[in-house]
């Protein structure tokens, strides 16, 4: 139940990042093309690039740990055996709790800072404000320590059926 919601949550994410991006490209292109033919740039473009590239990237974490899109090295531990194999993927499991319980946990007062104090980034004609980008930051870590739990759980059951759960492709 959780693992469905999780998903669904991650794709719905994915999309809104993917909009972002889509987006920012435009405001990119603008810049450039104001930059070069006119000698006037489109201002506040590089808080606007800064602010959502932060969104973006957290936005998709939850849905890269689920589809199992991480960086994984398995030239050594393809020759191991299944337990071995297991728990390195539940140790890593941790170490991904453990990172992104710590973002999480350090993200809540300076999202509520940002918020009650209408904390901005820029200066002159566009003030981008912070608090989207702080709550980006917690909501995705959060959510990435929640998916993490969620595989370590699935590397735990398929550790007891003594199989190795494939969590993405490797290089």
């Amino acid at each position: 139940m959780v693992g469905k919601g999780l998903d669904w949550i991650s794709k719905a994410l994915l999309v809104l990042a993917s909009l972002l991006a889509f987006l920012l490209s435009f405001v990119v292109v603008a810049d450039v093309v104001g930059r070069v033919a006119f000698n006037s740039p489109l201002k506040g473009t590089p808080e606007l690039v800064s602010s959502s590239i932060v969104i973006i990237c957290y936005l998709q974490a939850v849905y890269a740990i689920l589809s199992g899109g991480m960086m994984q090295v398995d030239a050594v531990t393809a020759h191991l055996p299944v337990r071995i194999r297991a728990a390195l993927g539940i140790a890593s499991c941790i170490l991904g709790i453990a990172l992104f319980g710590i973002i999480f946990w350090g993200s809540i007062d300076g999202f509520s800072h940002a918020f009650e104090s209408g904390e901005y980034e820029g200066e002159g004609a566009l003030r981008v404000p912070m608090w989207p980008v702080r709550l980006a930051v917690l909501v995705g870590s959060g959510l990435a320590a929640v998916a993490y739990i969620l595989l370590a759980a699935r590397q735990v059951s398929a550790a007891r059926r003594n199989e190795t759960l494939v969590t993405g492709t490797s290089h």
